[in-house]
């Protein structure tokens, strides 16, 4: 059997509403807002009785999605949020734009902010991190042509 597809990527945030107004801002798509409880959510993730509040975040082109998550039982048991990109583990989102300055002045508004600088790769890419809603390690990438 092969793969389909990646279906998503999981964060776990503190401010729910932040987090998703940042990743509007950026342009991805609210898809809905939920609450995950009961004896099957924990059978799944290991944390046994659980109740958790995510929000899924679609990409323009329909093909990538973010579970942004707010635990409420059990809480959150560890912050990897200001951990720097040579920490081992999953680490950051990528995320191409059209234009790397505007997008970065339309997110500096919602707390976004530059981890190093802009940077050229070759003809192909303008490239940066920032530091989003809570500490979350985003990249940006505008493409050359």
């Amino acid at each position: 059997m092969a793969l389909k597809r990646m279906d998503n990527i999981g964060i776990v945030v503190d401010d729910l509403g932040a987090t998703i107004e940042f990743f509007r801002e950026l342009g991805l798509e609210f898809e809905g807002r939920s609450m995950i409880e009961g004896e099957w959510a924990g059978r799944v993730t290991g944390l046994g009785d659980q109740r958790v509040e995510i929000a899924m975040m679609r990409a323009p082109d329909g093909h990538g999605r973010i579970e942004l998550s707010r635990f409420l039982t059990p809480p959150a048991v560890a912050d990897h949020r200001n951990a720097p990109v040579n920490a081992l583990g999953y680490l950051r989102v990528m995320f191409a734009v059209d234009d790397i300055d505007e997008t970065l002045e339309r997110l500096r508004k919602r707390g976004a902010q530059l981890v190093g600088e802009v940077v050229q790769y070759k003809d192909a890419y303008r490239l940066c991190y920032i530091r989003g809603p809570e500490g979350l390690l985003i990249g940006l990438a505008q493409e050359l042509s």
